[in-house]
């Protein structure tokens, strides 16, 4: 327990979710275990004796991350205080649903937000995320939780300058956040160009791939997926994986049915085999790069009959950079993403899922479909900042 503790220290570090030596990671076995000694620890340790959970994660995360967290924990001047946060993006309705805020760093009010969700914001102090199967689920949640906030706050942004225009607290902490996020990346990993054209040559190049997608920061902690066609079969990264631990995390799915790999297969499975069918692609690459998540997400439409729908939705034809937008939601059924995704994919070679994520395509190699994902975003980003300064030119400051 305490090599998996260390592990995903060194992630949140590695990941520039913390800095380093800041996150706390305790994991219970046959006794508690922790990455390393804090006196915060006297106050965490009971939550363990609280709560139905086996490991657990805190940490002051990193700039930006701590002062949009803190920012948005905060209520306005003379507004009721603020007991959750309600980030509309994929991530957050999958797997937090609102994130709550609890105002002590008290083990007895943590407990209480987190027997009903997997992650607390402690205005601050930081995040405290759990788990009840290994240290790896506190670790996603944390990231989750900044992911979605990250999301939230330059969203919330670009729609008050679209409707109004943001007030000097906002602006504030908008222009503090914009000057602490990391530089764009430009440098492409240097992925394999070998031929696709054994198992073993796939396996291969779709771990080298996963790790490099994980690496420049284009995921949710470690979520999306990865697959690659030989013949009538597709290797699909499984359901849940690690996108930078892929080995033996690879499933082989004939395209006709006829074995169940598919159970443990990523729940995109079936969007991915009907892009392949409609198309030329041969592999295909998915992350959450987050301007390409907030520009799916910014509308222009005053009047909408679907507004809060639009993840599932939305008919407006839109795109961002050439990109288009569609809707859809994880996994099969009618509103699901297998529905609108293919035919989009087949037909640009990238696509945006509605507050989800980036797809990208190529028929040669998962290279070009890493460039194509790290161009998209890094374009996505420039467009975010480009529309902001059209909207707020002509808005008076508040």
């Amino acid at each position: 327990m305490k090599a998996l503790c260390d592990k995903y220290a060194r992630k949140l570090v590695g990941q520039g979710l913390c800095e380093a030596d800041t996150p706390l990671v305790g994991g219970l076995d046959a006794e508690l275990e922790w990455n390393k000694p804090d006196p915060r620890i006297a106050t965490l340790a009971p939550l363990f004796d609280l709560l139905p959970i086996n490991s657990l994660v805190f940490a002051r995360p990193a700039e930006p991350y701590a002062g949009i967290i803190d920012f948005l924990a905060s209520p306005e001047p003379e507004a009721p205080p603020v007991t959750s946060l309600r980030p509309e993006d994929t991530e957050t309705r999958t797997f937090l649903h609102d994130i709550p805020v609890c105002r002590e760093f008290t083990a007895q009010a943590m407990a209480v937000a987190l027997s009903r969700r997997k992650a607390v914001i402690v205005p601050g102090q930081g995040i405290v995320s759990c788990g009840t199967v290994s240290p790896e689920q506190g670790f996603v949640f944390f990231s989750s939780t900044l992911f979605a906030c990250f999301v939230l706050f330059f969203s919330r942004y670009l729609a008050e300058a679209r409707h109004g225009a943001p007030n000097q607290r906002f602006r504030a902490a908008f222009e503090a956040a914009v000057a602490r996020l990391a530089a764009p990346r430009h440098d492409l990993p240097g992925l394999t160009t070998s031929p696709l054209d054994t198992g073993d040559a796939i396996l291969a190049a779709m771990t080298e791939a996963g790790r490099a997608v994980v690496g420049h920061g284009l995921v949710d902690s470690f979520f999306g997926n990865i697959s690659c066609r030989l013949d009538d079969t597709i290797y699909i990264s499984q359901t849940g994986s690690s996108l930078d631990e892929l080995e033996g995390c690879i499933d082989a799915c004939p395209m006709d049915g006829s074995s169940t790999a598919g159970l443990t297969a990523s729940s995109e499975l079936t969007a991915h085999e009907d892009v392949y069918r409609l198309g030329d692609a041969r592999c295909i690459l998915h992350g959450h790069p987050r301007f390409s998540v907030i520009l799916s997400m910014d509308c222009d439409r005053q009047e909408c009959p679907d507004r809060g729908k639009c993840h599932v939705k939305c008919t407006q034809c839109r795109t961002v950079e050439g990109v288009p937008i569609v809707p859809g939601e994880v996994g099969t059924g009618l509103t699901g993403l297998c529905n609108t995704l293919p035919p989009a994919l087949a037909s640009a070679g990238a696509a945006i899922v509605h507050g989800h994520g980036l797809f990208t395509t190529s028929p040669h190699g998962f290279a070009q479909a890493f460039a194509a994902l790290l161009d998209t975003e890094n374009r996505c980003r420039e467009a975010y900042f480009h529309r902001l300064d059209q909207l707020l030119a002509a808005k008076p400051v508040t």
